[in-house]
C-alpha cells in the first residue's frame, strides 16, 4: 500500500455510467449498480488517507445516448474521476453479451495504468463481468482485488429454472454458465468478499462451491443524506441547487395530477425497473383487489424511462404491458398514476418527500431484493415502508424498524400491511422518525467508507503475484515489471538462441546484468513447457514473456505460466479448426504432427518441400473461405494458425499492451517462421547459421544480418544497435 495515500480503482463496466442525472431505469444495466458504485468512489474520495479514486467503466457512443458517455474521463470531485474504456466497439452491448470483449478491456486498463505511471493500491469489481476484469488485473499487478457481487448467478439460475425455463434458453440469453464458473473463481481469489447483508453471505454466496474459500465482509451501501433529506427539512446546497429542488417537487406535484383525481390522499409508491423480477404487477394487483385501499390512498408506479414501448426489450415491455393492462382491469384511473420519465438528480429524492408529506409508504414488491437502496433512500427521506422478506430488507428493517416486511406472492398480504400503517397516524410517525434516524446511525457512506478502508488497510503493504515464484517475482509481478520497462528483447530458441552452449552462457549472464532495464522473451514454435524446460537446462534467466506455439499463446512470468487471455480472445475470431482438418485430410503428401504439438490454435503437419504443394494447400482453404495463416519452414514444417496469429502479430500485440514502442523491441531468428516478427519496425537481428529463405530479407531497413552464429549472433546484433548501451 502506497505511503503517500491509497490509489483506487473501482470497475463497474455495464450500464450506462456518468456523474450526474442518472438514467436510472432506462435500460436493464442501469440500476441501483450505477448509483451506488458512483456514489461509492465519491464517499472513498472524501476520506483521509485516499489519494485518487478511479471508477473504470465502458466507453459508449451513439445517437441515441448522451454524449457524457463517450468521454474518456469524468471529474467527479477533486481527486475522483470516471475513467471510461472502450471494449467490443463503442456501441451499447448489453452485459450478457459483454463477456467475449472482458480480455480486450484488460488489455486496455493494463495500457491506461503504464501509461499513466500510477499503481493502484487496491482493485474493486462490482457484478460479476467486473469481477473478471480485477482478478485477470490483479493475476499481473500482485494487487489485492475486492468484489462485490450486486446479483448473483447462481440463485438467478434458481429462480429462473423454477420459472420453468430450460438450461440453454438461460446460456442462450443471459450466458448464465460463464457467469456463475467466473462467479466461482473470483470467490476463490478474491482478497475480500463485499456483501450489503448477512443473509447475502448466508444464503445466496452459500449456493456456491467456493462459499467456504471466501472471506466476507458485511458492509452496508450508504445513502446521499444530504439530497435524500427528510420531508420536513429545507434543501440545502448551492442557490442553483436549491431551486433545482424546488422546480423538481413542482413538477412532480403536476406530474402526479395530471394522474390522480385526488392528488392529497396519502401516496403508495414503488420506484424500480421494469423487470418481472421487480413484481410491480403485484403489488397494483394488490391494490386493484382492495376497495378499502383504493379510498385510503393513491398508487404511483415508476417503472424506469420509456419513450416507446415498442422499442424495449421483450421483458421490459411485457411488464409495462401488463401494468397498462391491470389499470384497465381494475378501472384504476384516477387513483393510480404511471409516469414515463423522471430525474434521478433531483426528481426522484422529491418524490419520496412528496410521498412522506402526504403521510404515505413506499413499496419494494421484488420477488428477491439483494439490498434495497432505494429503501434506505425512502427511509432517509421519512417515508416508511413495506418491503419483499426475501434478501437485503431483513437487514434494513432490522436495524431501521421503520416499516413491515411481506410475502410478495400473498398480495392480499402486501395490501393489509400498507394499510395498517397508513391508518394509524401514531405508527406512521414513529416509522418516519426511526426510519431517518436508522440511516445516520447504519447507512451513512461516511460510515461506509470508514469500515471499508479499514479492511483495506488490513492488507499486505507489498504486491503479492500469483503462484510459486522466486522472491524477485514475488515482489514485483510480471505486470509491474513490465509497466516500468521501455524495452525489451525477444528470441527464437532453436538454432538462434542455442547451437553454442558458451555463448548462451554468455549472453545468459549478459541478460542478468541488464535485467532491471530490459524485458526478455522467447518466440518459438515449440509449446510453452518445452520452451521453458530449455531455460532450465541451459540455466537462463527466466523469461518475462513466452511466446509458443508459432505466436498462438502467450504467457508472462517464467514458471507461473500466466496466460495471456486477451491475445486468445483476439485471435480465435474465425478459427475453424475441424473444418480445416476435414479439408486437407485428402491430401496425402500431408503428414499430421505428434499430438503435442497440435493446439488448441495450431494445426501442424510435416510436408516435403515442393511449390505446386503448398500452393494446393492455399488452394484448398482459400476455395473454402477459410480465413488462417499458413508458415511454412525449414522444407518440414507447415503450421496453420488463426488469421490474427504468428510471432511478429503476438509482438506487436505485447507492444502495444504493454506500451513499449516496436523500436525499442529488438528480435532474432533464424528461419522463416520467424520472418514476420523480422519485417517492420522492430529490430531485427538473423543469425549468422540463418536459413537460406532469410536472404530474400537482406538490405530492408531495420534488419541486421550477423556474422556469428546462434546466442554470439544475437550478441553480436546488440552490438550493432547499441541495444544494451541505450
Amino acid at each position: 500500500m502506497s505511503n503517500d495515500g491509497l490509489y483506487l480503482q473501482l470497475f463497474s463496466v455495464h450500464g450506462l455510467v456518468r456523474g450526474s442525472n442518472l438514467e436510472m431505469g432506462r435500460n436493464a444495466d442501469t440500476g441501483g449498480q450505477v448509483k451506488y458504485v458512483v456514489e461509492l468512489a465519491r464517499a472513498l474520495g472524501r476520506i483521509e488517507g485516499v489519494r485518487k479514486v478511479d471508477l473504470f467503466t465502458r466507453l459508449i457512443r451513439g445517437k441515441e445516448y448522451s454524449s457524457d458517455y463517450g468521454q474518456k474521463t469524468e471529474e467527479l470531485a477533486e481527486n475522483v474521476r470516471i475513467v471510461r474504456i472502450q471494449c467490443g466497439g463503442t456501441r451499447y452491448i448489453r452485459k450478457e453479451l459483454l463477456w467475449p470483449h472482458l480480455d480486450e478491456f484488460v488489455d486496455k486498463t493494463l495500457k491506461f495504468i503504464k501509461d499513466s505511471g500510477d499503481m493502484p493500491d487496491l482493485l474493486h469489481g462490482h457484478y460479476a463481468d467486473a469481477g473478471y476484469i480485477v482478478k485477470e488485473l490483479a493475476a499481473f499487478l500482485g494487487t489485492p482485488f475486492v468484489f462485490t457481487g450486486h446479483s448473483l448467478g447462481r440463485p438467478k439460475r434458481h429462480k429462473l429454472s423454477e420459472s420453468g425455463m430450460s438450461d440453454e434458453d438461460m446460456n442462450r440469453k443471459f450466458n448464465i454458465d460463464t457467469r456463475i464458473a467466473v462467479e466461482e473463481e473470483v470467490l476463490q481469489r478474491a482478497t475480500f468478499v463485499v456483501a450489503s447483508t448477512s443473509q447475502e453471505v448466508e444464503d445466496q454466496y452459500g449456493m456456491y462451491d467456493n462459499h467456504a474459500s471466501g472471506t466476507f465482509h458485511v458492509l452496508p451501501p450508504g445513502t446521499d443524506t444530504v439530497r435524500f433529506h427528510p420531508f420536513y427539512e429545507d434543501p440545502q446546497g448551492s442557490p442553483e441547487e436549491i431551486e433545482n429542488v424546488k422546480q423538481a417537487q413542482f413538477y412532480m406535484n403536476k406530474e402526479l395530477q395530471r394522474f390522480l383525481s385526488d392528488p392529497e390522499k396519502p401516496l403508495i409508491l414503488a420506484l424500480s425497473r421494469p423487470d418481472k423480477r421487480k413484481n410491480i404487477p403485484g403489488l397494483v394487483t394488490a391494490y386493484g383487489q382492495d376497495k378499502e385501499l383504493q379510498a385510503i390512498a393513491n398508487l404511483a408506479v415508476f417503472a424506469g424511462l420509456r419513450r416507446d414501448i415498442n422499442d424495449m426489450d421483450d421483458n421490459e415491455r411485457e411488464v409495462l404491458t401488463e401494468l397498462l393492462l391491470l389499470m384497465d382491469k381494475f378501472d384504476l384511473y384516477g387513483k393510480l398514476a404511471i409516469p414515463k420519465r423522471h430525474d434521478f438528480e433531483y426528481e426522484v429524492p422529491e418524490l419520496y418527500r412528496i410521498a412522506a408529506r402526504t403521510q404515505g409508504v413506499f413499496v419494494n414488491p421484488a420477488y428477491t431484493e439483494p439490498f434495497g437502496l432505494t429503501l434506505i433512500e425512502s427511509a432517509a427521506s421519512g417515508l416508511p415502508i413495506v418491503s419483499t422478506d426475501d434478501g437485503g430488507p431483513r437487514d434494513i428493517i432490522a436495524n431501521c424498524k421503520n416499516g413491515a416486511l411481506v410475502n410478495v406472492s400473498n398480495t392480499a398480504e402486501i395490501s393489509a400491511a400498507i394499510k395498517e400503517i397508513l391508518i394509524d397516524p401514531d405508527r406512521w410517525r414513529t416509522l418516519s422518525r426511526n426510519g431517518i434516524q436508522g440511516v445516520k446511525d447504519h447507512y451513512a457512506w461516511e460510515a461506509h467508507g470508514s469500515n471499508y478502508l479499514e479492511k483495506v488497510r488490513e492488507l499486505p503493504r507489498e504486491p503479492q503475484a500469483r503462484g510459486d515464484g522466486d522472491g524477485e517475482r514475488k515482489r514485483n509481478p510480471i505486470g509491474r515489471r513490465l509497466a516500468g520497462l521501455r524495452r525489451m528483447f525477444i528470441t527464437d530458441i532453436d538454432d538462434t538462441l542455442l547451437g553454442d552452449d558458451a555463448a548462451v552462457a554468455e549472453i545468459g549472464k549478459l541478460l542478468r546484468e541488464h535485467r532491471d532495464r530490459l524485458a526478455f522473451g522467447v518466440a518459438t514454435g515449440r509449446p510453452r513447457e518445452a520452451a521453458l524446460a530449455i531455460f532450465k537446462e541451459h540455466n537462463l534467466p527466466e523469461p518475462d514473456l513466452v511466446i509458443s506455439s508459432v505466436g498462438t499463446e502467450i504467457y508472462y512470468g517464467g514458471q507461473d505460466l500466466l496466460p495471456d487471455h486477451g491475445w486468445r480472445s483476439h485471435i480465435a475470431a474465425e478459427w475453424k479448426p475441424d473444418r480445416i482438418v476435414e479439408l486437407l485430410e485428402p491430401l496425402d503428401f500431408l503428414f499430421p504432427q505428434e499430438e503435442d504439438w497440435r493446439r488448441e490454435y495450431k494445426i501442424s503437419y510435416f510436408m516435403e518441400a515442393d511449390v505446386d504443394r503448398l500452393a494446393r494447400v492455399h488452394q484448398v482453404l482459400t476455395e473454402n473461405r477459410i480465413r488462417y495463416t499458413l508458415i511454412y519452414s525449414r522444407g518440414q514444417f507447415l503450421d496453420i494458425l488463426p488469421f490474427r496469429a504468428s510471432k511478429g502479430k503476438a509482438i506487436r500485440y505485447v507492444s502495444y499492451k504493454w506500451n513499449i514502442p516496436l523500436g525499442n523491441i529488438l528480435v532474432s531468428g533464424d528461419s522463416d517462421n520467424d520472418q514476420d516478427m523480422l519485417r517492420g519496425e522492430m529490430l531485427g537481428v538473423v543469425v549468422g547459421n540463418h536459413h537460406p529463405d532469410l536472404d530474400k530479407l537482406r538490405g530492408l531497413r531495420h534488419i541486421y544480418f550477423a556474422e556469428a552464429h546462434h546466442a554470439r549472433g544475437i550478441m553480436e546484433g546488440f552490438e550493432h544497435y547499441r541495444f544494451l548501451k541505450r
